[in-house]
């Protein structure tokens, strides 16, 4: 099978169907409405692929935000790969997923002092944000050793927005980083005044960032490293993270890059990227992660009011909240299984899928050209492992869903999450 075939490929309606049924066959499910499905067996075959596309000793780190079931990381922990918290909390779940503190890349740009301290004591490695947060971490430090922590300073390389300006970090201006074209002389200057700075950082965006976009990027943070050695006089910098962001074909007449290409791409535009003494880091979430998982929801009611065929599902935007918000921007290809897991495959016509949320906007799809749905089947919307539990909204407080960790041939399953119930709502909201 082709890598650029393997890594793209779908849980397709049969898989899914194959899954539900022998979830529900097994009693795994309970009686829960709506299900999160994961394929471990998906998600290894994509680390196991990201892991030979690179050069060894590259530091693959898993965005937790993209999904941050613990026994998701913990399951790509245990396959070698580190984890990238962008928040002091996201730390606290790479730790609770076991991940050695040295493959715990900490990317906030909001780090208080107290998160700084516990931070550095913790070995994690720190990607400063900013000139300020290194003042912070210089008082921290205030003449101590060389610290554990490895710490590097996260540049904006100014190459321009993608196609979804929300998730695009590059622009002339970015709330993240510190902008290459007017600080270059202070970048150096920082290196030279902070003798335990010895990384470089750089994120473009994602989901609508080029590869060639990501590319040039690379080659702008390596030419700065280069700068920075001449003016030093020594090879300092000995980590250099090159973020994440290769998209995921959501739409099926869309292709996107694998990260073999991507990787074959650096080695001809920036070749010491792959020498001796860097370690080459990687932030990817969403390329590993959105495909190897779905979502499925049993119908509720079949409404058919105004000539209208609306399904009444049980996630819409607390689950898929970009979606809804952004239909425009946002597609998940979706199937119709039949109560017991069969995919229907009966002539396809038009259907709202409605969320159940209190609002009127709360629709995943206003026409989705799919077999008759009737009450009782699910509904089953792909590429969904990735960017759906991570954003959950309690917007009319509903609870979690059920996620089932899953590996066929034959079908053996993991609780990865229980799911909430009334009473676990009440007590987050402080019943």
């Amino acid at each position: 099978m082709a890598e650029a075939f393997a890594w793209h490929t779908r849980i397709d309606a049969a898989e899914a169907g194959q899954a539900l049924a022998a979830a529900l066959a097994q009693g795994i499910a309970g009686d829960r409405p709506a299900l999160m499905f994961h394929s471990l067996d998906a998600l290894a075959a994509r680390i196991d692929l990201l892991s030979t596309s690179f050069p060894p000793g590259t530091l693959h780190a898993l965005a937790i935000k993209a999904n941050p079931v613990v026994g998701v990381l913990r399951f790509a922990v245990a396959r070698g790969m580190g984890l990238e918290a962008a928040s002091w909390e996201e730390v606290a779940l790479a730790q609770a997923a076991g991940c050695p503190p040295e493959r715990i890349l900490f990317d906030s740009p909001a780090k208080t002092r107290d998160e700084l301290a516990m931070a550095l004591a913790a070995g994690v490695t720190v990607n400063a944000d900013h000139f300020d947060e290194l003042a912070r971490i210089a008082a921290l430090l205030d003449g101590a050793p060389q610290p554990t922590s490895l710490i590097g300073l996260r540049v904006n390389p100014q190459t321009g927005l993608g196609s979804i300006g929300m998730l695009s970090v590059s622009g002339g201006y970015s709330k993240f980083g510190v902008p290459l074209g007017e600080q270059r002389a202070a970048i150096v200057s920082a290196f030279r005044r902070y003798p335990w700075l010895r990384g470089l950082h750089v994120h473009t965006g994602s989901q609508g960032v080029g590869m060639a976009q990501m590319v040039r990027a690379a080659e702008q943070i390596f030419a700065l490293r280069q700068e920075i050695h001449r003016d030093l006089g020594e090879r300092r910098i000995v980590s250099v993270d090159i973020g994440g962001g290769l998209p995921w074909p959501y739409r099926a007449d869309t292709t996107a890059p694998t990260p073999a290409a991507y990787a074959a791409a650096l080695g001809r535009a920036v070749p010491e990227a792959f020498a001796e003494g860097v370690r080459l880091a990687t932030e990817f979430g969403r390329v590993l992660q959105a495909g190897s998982g779905f979502a499925a929801s049993r119908v509720e009611y079949l409404k058919t009011d105004a000539g209208r065929r609306t399904a009444v599902v049980h996630f819409g935007a607390d689950l898929f909240l970009r979606k809804v918000y952004r239909p425009e921007d946002w597609h998940h290809h979706i199937s119709v299984l039949a109560p017991d897991g069969r995919p229907k495959l009966a002539p396809g016509e038009p259907h709202v899928i409605a969320g159940p949320l209190c609002f009127g906007g709360d629709i995943l799809a206003e026409a989705a050209v799919v077999p008759r749905v009737e009450a009782g089947d699910w509904i089953v919307l792909h590429d969904a492992g990735g960017y759906t539990l991570g954003l959950w909204s309690r917007h009319c407080n509903r609870g979690l869903p059920r996620v089932l960790g899953y590996r066929a041939d034959p079908w053996r399953f993991q609780v990865l999450l229980a799911g909430e119930g009334p009473e676990d709502v009440v007590r987050f909201w402080g019943g």
